[in-house]
């Protein structure tokens, strides 16, 4: 979903070429898949399409982005498993440090909740992107 936040905000402020954006997760048993089918839902509801398949991290990541964002306490720590360096560790940022009006430590995982669990995730996201565009512009 935050990859799908972001790139309606690049397209919207006409920067798609100046960024690289991708989605990865740190476990690799959805490979392939697109997002979950209520998250599509409520994402299109929105404006959203989200056709993005999920594919796991990799190492290259780190030589490839010059930031690597994180949902949560677990992804953060997975992804600081996952550097190799302390530049790599560098990259890493938690998504809610860039909330400009939600104060929030960590996006939830929507996925065994219900409607507003899913809605409160792209509330929060869409705030973080906001604030991620603005400080990488």
């Amino acid at each position: 979903m935050a990859e799908g936040v972001f790139r309606k905000i690049l397209q919207r402020e006409n920067a798609n070429e100046r960024f690289e954006i991708d989605s990865a997760g740190l476990l690799n048993y959805h490979e392939g898949e697109l997002a979950d089918s209520r998250m599509r839902f409520h994402a299109s509801k929105r404006g959203y399409n989200l056709v993005h398949r999920s594919r796991p991290v990799k190492k290259s990541d780190f030589e490839k982005f010059d930031l690597i964002i994180g949902m949560d306490e677990e992804n953060i720590e997975g992804l600081k498993r996952l550097a190799s360096t302390s530049e790599d560790v560098e990259k890493i940022r938690r998504m809610t440090d860039f909330c400009k009006e939600i104060n929030a430590y960590s996006v939830p995982d929507p996925y065994y909740g219900g409607d507003q669990g899913f809605e409160r995730v792209i509330d929060l996201l869409e705030d973080a992107c906001e604030g991620l565009y603005e400080e990488v512009k």
